[in-house]
C-alpha cells in the first residue's frame, strides 16, 4: 500500500509539473518540445486541434507497444497518467509565468522534464518516445539514446521549416533543459559511487568502513594476478562499498591512512535500495 501511494503521489506531481511547463511557459509562446509531446504541440499549432486530444491519440500506439514490452501494469499506469495530463491541460488554468523567451525555454523545459522524470519514478511515462526507442534498439544496432536523438532532430527540423528557425532554436533549448532535468530526477538528487578496494590491509579497511564511517561493506574472495615479481596467486579479500558523492573524499582519505598503495576503483551508481547508505546518512 505504501509503495502504491508513493507511485500515485509521484505520478500526480509529474502530471501537474508537466502541465505547468506546457501551459505556463511553452504553449502561450508557441514553443515545442521533443518526443511525442513535441509532435502534439506542433500538430496543435498547425491544425488548431486540442492539445489534450492529440497527446492521448498520439501516445496510444506507444502505450500498446509498452503493454507488450513492459507489461500490463506499466501500460495501465501510463494510460492513466496521460489521461490525467490531458485532463489537467483541459480543465486547469495556469498563469503565464514569463515573457522572456530565454526564461520560457529554460523553465518551461525544466518543469516539463521534472514532470516526465517524476512520472518515470512512479512507474509510467508521459511521453512514448522511449518505448519506441527501446523497441527499435532491439531491431537495429542503434542505442536508445541514438534513436531518441534522431527522432528529435526530425521534429525540430520540421518545426524550423513550418514555424521559424528562431522558434525551433528556442524549442531545442527547452528540450535540452527538459532532458537534463529528467535525468536529474530519474537518477536521484544524491549521486552514489560504488567503490572497489584491493589491498593487503583489507581487514583494516573493512573495519574502517563499518566502524568509522558506519557504512556497509561486501567482501569478495579474490586472487592476485601478475605483480612486480611475476605471478602472485595469493588470495585476498576485495572490498566493495557504496557511498554518496559527498563521502568519497573522506573514504579515500581514510584508505590512504591505512594503505597509500591500495588499488581503488570507483564507478557511478544510479540509485540504491536497502543497506546503510540511505538509512544512515553522514551529511
Amino acid at each position: 500500500m505504501k509503495r502504491r501511494l508513493v507511485q500515485v503521489g509521484l505520478l500526480a506531481a509529474g502530471v501537474f509539473s508537466a502541465a505547468l511547463g506546457l501551459k505556463g511557459f511553452l504553449l502561450p509562446n508557441d514553443f515545442i518540445d521533443g518526443g511525442v509531446t513535441g509532435i502534439s504541440l506542433l500538430a496543435s499549432q498547425l491544425t488548431g486541434l486540442s492539445l489534450s486530444v492529440l497527446i492521448v491519440l498520439i501516445n496510444i500506439p506507444f502505450i500498446i507497444m509498452g503493454y507488450y514490452q513492459l507489461g500490463r501494469g506499466f501500460a495501465i499506469r501510463t494510460l492513466l497518467a496521460i489521461l490525467a495530463l490531458a485532463g489537467v491541460l483541459l480543465v486547469v488554468s495556469f498563469p503565464v509565468l514569463a515573457t522572456d523567451k530565454l526564461l520560457i525555454s529554460v523553465f518551461g523545459g525544466f518543469f516539463l522534464g521534472a514532470g516526465i522524470g517524476l512520472a518515470i519514478r512512479g512507474g509510467a511515462v508521459l511521453d512514448g518516445t522511449e518505448i519506441l526507442a527501446v523497441y527499435i534498439s532491439k531491431k537495429t544496432p542503434l542505442s536508445v539514446g541514438d534513436i531518441v536523438l534522431l527522432f528529435n532532430i526530425i521534429i525540430f527540423a520540421v518545426a524550423a521549416s513550418l514555424l521559424s528557425i528562431t522558434t525551433a532554436l528556442y524549442s531545442i533549448l527547452a528540450y535540452l533543459s527538459a532532458a537534463k532535468t529528467m535525468d536529474f530526477i530519474i537518477e536521484g538528487i544524491e549521486e552514489y559511487t560504488g567503490v572497489t578496494i584491493i589491498s593487503p590491509f583489507s581487514d583494516d579497511i573493512r573495519r574502517m568502513i563499518t566502524e568509522t564511517l558506519g557504512r556497509g561493506a561486501t567482501l569478495y574472495l579474490g586472487k592476485r594476478g601478475f605483480g612486480s615479481r611475476g605471478e602472485q596467486l595469493d588470495t585476498l579479500d576485495i572490498i566493495f562499498t557504496v557511498v554518496t558523492r559527498l563521502e568519497v573524499t573522506r573514504l579515500t582519505d581514510e584508505i590512504d591512512k591505512i594503505d597509500p598503495q591500495a588499488f581503488v576503483v570507483m564507478s557511478s551508481v544510479r540509485d540504491t535500495k536497502g543497506g546503510l547508505v540511505k538509512r544512515r546518512p553522514l551529511h
